[in-house]
């Protein structure tokens, strides 16, 4: 719920003794149910979009053969960040400096996919949201879905700020372009060890630090082991809304139900991520979605919906922001 806090702010929030909120806090990463990333803001340092890309793919085609080409040839561009696949499908998050860049990540992912005789019916399908005229309003954030899932719902939440929204790109000098990519890079590194990496003090990279965050530069994640909690299904849903009837925020606010994780929406278009502790829960939600839109006159063909099982899912790549950091500060 609140990455961007230390423990001692944690300790404080919670009502838990600070040494006992530190010793239950290792016990679970070194566990690995969660880990902490420092997220960039792309769209400070110059990124125009963030593009989400997903394929219905052969079933002939064992998925270990295709996930062992899409890493050699796709997974190995800067621009994506994460994705997953399982069997018959798959879809990946982008972040990209322009669309020139995501065009030619699919040209080679069409390529890759025809030769192998991976499609199925179609080429891959893209939903496109350039920050300047979309709303990213949740971005991989699992604070609703763990309250609910521990019966939680009473606790304090944080306002939701929206992602990728500020298009004043800050001018960096290149100590600190040094340090920002290396707190991308390592995010569970002291201010110290990242002031060895690039020859600074720590005093000094624990203040860039503080600015990046202050300034809101950066932002810090927590990431749950899904699988580890016993959540079953993680659900991908694409809406292409009714192009005579847009929704208004108070309907993609309905959409944005507490199983949400991602909700990505520009003025005829959403994606949106979930995840759910069972499949009950799953169809529940989707009932209520299918429901608002048509009652509401909202789409005019039924949405994409992609379910995902986190017993057969496999993550192709696994949240890497490093990559496109150092792509946009021209290191490589």
């Amino acid at each position: 719920m609140h990455p961007e806090k230390n423990d001692s702010e944690l300790s404080s929030e919670i009502n838990v003794k600070l040494s006992t909120l530190t010793s239950i806090k290792k016990r679970l990463n070194d566990q690995g149910f969660f880990r902490k990333l420092n997220v960039p803001m792309l769209d400070r340092l110059g990124c125009e979009l963030l593009a989400v890309i997903y394929a219905q793919f052969n079933p002939v085609i064992p998925l270990e053969e295709r996930v062992q080409a899409t890493k050699k040839t796709i997974e190995v561009f800067d621009e994506l960040i994460f994705s997953v696949g399982e069997q018959e499908k798959g879809f990946s998050v982008n972040l990209s400096k322009n669309y020139t860049n995501i065009g030619r990540i699919n040209e080679v992912r069409t390529e890759t996919f025809g030769r192998l005789g991976l499609l199925e019916k179609e080429y891959p399908n893209e939903a496109i949201f350039p920050f300047e005229t979309s709303q990213i309003i949740r971005f991989f954030d699992f604070s609703r879905v763990l309250n609910k899932f521990f019966s939680l719902e009473n606790s304090k939440q944080t306002k939701t700020k929206n992602w990728f929204n500020n298009l004043n790109q800050t001018e960096f000098t290149n100590k600190e372009k040094e340090v920002y990519a290396a707190i991308v890079e390592h995010p569970d590194a002291t201010t110290q060890a990242i002031g060895g990496l690039v020859g600074l003090s720590r005093h000094t990279v624990s203040r860039m630090k503080k600015q990046f965050f202050e300034n809101d530069l950066m932002r810090g994640i927590t990431i749950p082991d899904l699988k580890k909690l016993g959540f079953e299904i993680l659900v991908f849903y694409h809406i292409k809304f009714n192009p005579n009837n847009a929704p208004t925020e108070k309907d993609i606010s309905y959409l944005d139900s507490s199983s949400t994780i991602f909700l990505a929406s520009r003025k005829f278009e959403s994606v949106i991520i979930s995840a759910y502790p069972t499949y009950q829960e799953y169809k529940q939600d989707e009932m209520n979605k299918i429901r608002f839109l048509k009652e509401n006159n909202l789409i005019s063909h039924a949405p994409f919906i992609g379910t995902y099982a986190f017993e057969h899912m496999v993550v192709i790549k696994d949240f890497g922001f490093a990559p496109i950091v150092k792509k946009t500060f021209g290191f490589r």
